[in-house]
């Protein structure tokens, strides 16, 4: 099974450890042979989600929107991006340069095209710029990609 990942960012440590567990919850019972997960390895879901393929002996395959992407990601979060783009077993780019909210939606378009199902750790709520969360579930749901939303209950961005 091939799925994707998509969701907020800069969550509360609070929501962060509900996320986490929602997404190994939605990982149980998947055979970790046959799983692919397919990123843009952002920090939060995209990592999170990421990493626990990882450890269950699962593949990644990463997304770059831009050649400058890693440049506008929390610095903090370098290490564990190109850990995460060391460990996939394929990269996908957009070519694009400037890490925009173009390159960012060229860059889930790729991801939803490359997967079987789509996660999204999504409050429901429009996109607070183009290519957000609330536009890849869109652009999943009009391109038949089954979608699971995933947000714990009562949580607030």
């Amino acid at each position: 099974m091939r799925i994707g990942i998509t969701g907020h960012r800069g969550l509360t440590p609070e929501v962060e450890g509900q996320v986490r567990r929602l997404l190994e919850d939605a990982l149980a019972g998947k055979d970790s042979g046959g799983l692919t997960v397919v990123s843009c390895i952002a920090d939060g879901p995209d990592s999170w989600l990421a990493e626990i393929a990882l450890e269950r002996g699962g593949r990644l395959e990463a997304v770059i929107p831009a050649d400058q992407y890693r440049d506008g990601l929390p610095e903090w979060h370098h290490p564990v991006y190109d850990r995460l783009l060391g460990s996939a077993n394929a990269v996908y780019r957009t070519g694009r340069v400037a890490s925009d909210e173009a390159a960012h939606m060229a860059g889930s378009e790729i991801l939803v095209g490359q997967v079987d199902k789509l996660l999204a750790v999504w409050d429901g709520l429009p996109a607070r710029g183009y290519g957000g969360t609330a536009d890849v579930v869109s652009y999943a749901r009009q391109r038949g990609v089954p979608v699971e939303v995933l947000w714990p209950q009562g949580a607030h961005r």
